[in-house]
């Protein structure tokens, strides 16, 4: 049962629960910025092929999207700190074998494990803050937590550039260790326990495996077929793992206590987010994934330059999101989550500039990254307040941890998906005129998904106003994509 929610901000206490929720879910947005920095290195350092690169990052988001949900609900019945603290300790683990890791297949593995703790870490802080807090409080400690967190993925950029260009990629990983020490002792001694006031059915474990399953088929099939071309593997994999996401709707609309919830897809405005969630999400992770890469092999940046190139958009995320998140309170969303895509579209194709004479970044890299930031600043604080209105109010956990997830699974499939397709295959994406024409290929198709999403919201979403929501700041797109640049529903 939940605790009194009895902290301030004013008290000891109060800031201390904040800094251990701040610490922790920093670390992650932290890992998801670095591990993009990093991958050209690694690649370099292990001799990988691009496959291996996408499994670098896909390995964590895999484990991650199909965990994240499950993460949730333990902690809601077995306690929030708990599965907090056993996530933090899981992911810092995790990082110090990353940081260990003698070969690709062991970093891999060791992602794969990372994805595991940050799927009991993730829904935990924001739940944390929500139960600890009293009511009068939540608002201004959610703030506080967002503004901070977005400071620290801010310095992602900044400090793993640094790392990977002066020290050593695996610093990138092993600087999660102290900092999970820290906010360890934090949750410790200012965070209370607190668990769901309402009756729990079982743990769906049946829809867990299914879409583990799944995403893993799909994401396994498509990267193979990048590689090795479409042959009996690839082709099995995928449909294999279009079967059973196939079987999980089923099974999920058979149970009384399912996954995800089919009834919240009745919802019109619900279905056409989440849709443009995944279309806009998905292009953010292969954007930020390729042109992080294309900006060193074929721009010739070092890793600190291509880090901090993309920082303008979080910095444009920061200042405007909350405007735009009180405009369309105003206004309604249906109008910023239109308009926001088609612009964001615009600022992928301004970035198809950057190539193999891409040297003069006020010309050739910061108008399309100051466009793209610009049309995303429209975009995520309408789509977490219309995700938010648009469920049940005894199920809005529930909706953000399903937005949540609709989000890392599109990162992950596209990363997956479109460099094949755009020709980076085996080692040749080290060759700057190939790298910079294959990421002239995604560019245009991920602009293509921010159009198709620009085009489902304005058939499904109401532009009825709706009550503004915190803007969550960039994560990977998590740790996954600049852990999804600006996670539209970062806790469960």
């Amino acid at each position: 049962m939940t605790a009194p929610a009895k902290l301030t901000l004013a008290s000891p206490a109060g800031r201390g629960a904040l800094a251990a929720t701040v610490l922790a879910s920093g670390m992650v947005f932290l890992d998801g910025t670095i591990a993009n920095v990093a991958t050209r290195q690694i690649g370099l350092d292990f001799k990988a092929s691009f496959a291996t690169l996408q499994w670098v990052l896909n390995g964590y988001a895999l484990a991650l999207a199909s965990l994240i949900l499950l993460g949730g609900s333990l902690g809601d019945r077995f306690g929030r700190r708990s599965v907090y603290l056993l996530g933090i300790v899981w992911f810092a683990t995790a990082s110090a074998l990353c940081a260990l890791a003698p070969n690709a297949e062991v970093l891999i593995a060791a992602r794969v494990l990372q994805g595991i703790g940050g799927a009991l870490l993730t829904p935990g802080s924001l739940a944390l803050i929500q139960a600890s807090f009293r009511p009068e409080e939540t608002g201004r400690a959610v703030g506080v937590w967002s503004g901070t967190s977005g400071v620290t993925t801010a310095l992602g950029p900044l400090l793993g550039g640094y790392l990977v260009q002066h020290v050593s990629w695996r610093w990138a990983f092993g600087i999660n260790v102290p900092l999970a020490v820290v906010a360890v002792l934090l949750a410790m001694r200012f965070l209370p326990e607190s668990r769901s006031d309402e009756e729990e059915g079982p743990l769906d474990m049946a829809g867990t495996v299914l879409i583990a399953l799944a995403l893993g088929g799909l994401t396994y099939g498509t990267t193979l077929a990048g590689s090795s071309g479409w042959n009996g593997t690839a082709v099995g994999c995928t449909l294999a793992g279009v079967l059973l996401l196939a079987v999980f709707v089923v099974v999920e609309d058979r149970r009384r206590y399912p996954l995800v919830p089919p009834r919240l897809f009745a919802n019109r405005t619900f279905t056409g987010s989440n849709l443009m969630t995944f279309t806009t999400y998905g292009a953010l992770g292969a954007v930020f994934f390729l042109m992080v890469l294309d900006l060193q092999v074929a721009g010739g940046y070092g890793p600190l330059a291509a880090g901090l190139a993309g920082l303008p958009i979080t910095v444009l995320l920061l200042v405007l999101s909350p405007r735009t998140g009180a405009l369309s309170s105003r206004i309604g969303p249906k109008l910023p989550m239109t308009v926001g895509p088609l612009l964001a579209a615009t600022g992928v194709a301004l970035t198809m500039r950057i190539g193999t004479n891409s040297h003069n970044y006020l010309t050739d890299v910061l108008p399309g990254i100051l466009v793209f930031g610009l049309g995303m600043s429209l975009v995520v604080a309408p789509l977490t307040a219309t995700v938010m209105a648009a469920a049940p109010p005894s199920e809005v956990g529930v909706a953000s941890g399903v937005n949540n997830a609709v989000a890392r699974s599109a990162s992950l499939l596209a990363v997956a998906v479109l460099p094949p397709l755009a020709g980076l295959t085996g080692e040749r994406y080290q060759i700057p005129s190939v790298m910079a024409h294959g990421y002239r290929v995604a560019a245009a198709s991920c602009a293509g998904l921010l159009v198709i999403g620009a085009i489902v919201v304005a058939f499904t979403v109401t532009g009825t106003p709706v009550p503004s929501a915190p803007a969550v700041p960039p994560q990977e797109v998590d740790d996954d994509a600049r852990d999804r640049a600006a996670d539209p529903a970062t806790d469960s």
